[in-house]
């Protein structure tokens, strides 16, 4: 049997673990050009916050009582494909459950002699990815300059900070915990950080540790710390809206204070995006990503949940609530 995870109710505020439900079904027999993979690793996301709300996301919404949305790694155990056979490593996105046939086109091969399989669903996987291009591609970075990152110790952020220091560049982030600071500065490299739990005045916090301004944000929260920002971006700031995850639990949407008129006085710039949209280009970022990460220039940290695919719910509410550094991911089995 295959066990899934799926949707009961549309959270309200914070998901609940009753917000899940275990299921059993048949396992599925793969098609011609399909194959039928096991989940090693699956992967838990900000962004499958909004995948369950009511209101349309930019992707189908996860519906009541279907399988929820994710992915992660998982081991080829049956093939129709030609490309692909028993044993193959994948990155695949099967939802969460133990067992899914899924069309061999749409996966991507993990090599377990680059790094740990677990990589490719973090540093070497879509978190990995979305840091690279939204830093260099929609931030245009430049050696030399500033960057601040907010939700720095999460899969993303660590990333961002970690390659624009490669990039010669100064970067100061926030993040929720005081170890979680300590982490990036002291494990990561960042030059600076500071607990946005314990601070209270983040514009003038901004101001200390960026005196001369910031010239790319990296925004994977929103929200107050957002807010402040924008009075210290340099003259031509970019500004990078990945992730909002401050508000994506919120019952009622906050309210913020006016700031665009900054945005003309800086003559910088906002823009959002989806690393889907670069995946022609994935590959090959992976490849000086791997490189990166042999000669030791990238770091990374994983937050394992042990406790099958039960556990699922539970790991990604943790991880919507801060409790990972780096990638928060479940294990789901052993490789055959």
């Amino acid at each position: 049997m295959n066990r899934q995870i799926t949707l009961a109710s549309r959270p309200v505020g914070y998901p609940k673990e009753s917000d899940f439900n275990v299921v059993e079904v048949p396992i599925p027999k793969p098609e011609d050009g399909q194959v039928l993979v096991k989940t090693i690793y699956l992967s838990v996301d900000p962004y499958m916050r909004g995948r369950i709300n009511a209101a349309k996301s930019y992707a189908a919404n996860v519906e009541i009582d279907e399988v929820m949305v994710g992915g992660g790694i998982a081991q080829v155990v049956e093939s129709r494909h030609p490309n692909f056979r028993i044993g193959d490593i994948v990155n695949a996105s099967i939802g969460w459950q133990e067992y899914g046939a899924t069309a061999g086109d749409g996966l991507r091969k993990i090599d377990p002699t680059i790094a740990p399989i677990s990589t490719g669903a973090g540093i070497l996987g879509m978190p990995g990815l979305t840091a690279y291009f939204g830093l260099l591609e929609i931030g245009q970075l430049q050696e030399l300059e500033t960057v601040f990152v907010s939700g720095a110790a999460g899969a993303v952020g660590s990333v961002v900070g970690q390659i624009a220091k490669i990039k010669g560049c100064r970067v100061v982030g926030s993040a929720g915990t005081d170890e979680k600071v300590d982490y990036v500065v002291d494990e990561l490299g960042f030059d600076a950080a500071f607990n946005y739990k314990k601070v209270s005045d983040y514009h003038t916090e901004l101001q200390k540790l960026l005196p001369d301004g910031i010239d790319v944000y990296f925004d994977n929260v929103g929200g107050q710390i957002t807010d402040a920002v924008f009075p210290n971006l340099r003259i031509k700031g970019r500004v990078v809206i990945c992730g909002q995850i401050s508000q994506y639990n919120l019952e009622k949407p906050e309210t913020g204070p006016r700031f665009l008129w900054h945005m003309i006085t800086k003559r910088a710039r906002i823009e959002g995006f989806l690393v889907s949209e670069y995946a022609d280009r994935h590959a090959k970022a992976l490849v000086e990503m791997a490189e990166w990460l042999q000669q030791g220039k990238l770091k990374y940290h994983e937050t394992i949940e042990e406790g099958g695919i039960e556990s699922a719910p539970a790991a990604f509410i943790s991880m919507l609530k801060g409790g990972n550094i780096g990638k928060q991911l479940v294990r789901i089995a052993d490789i055959d």
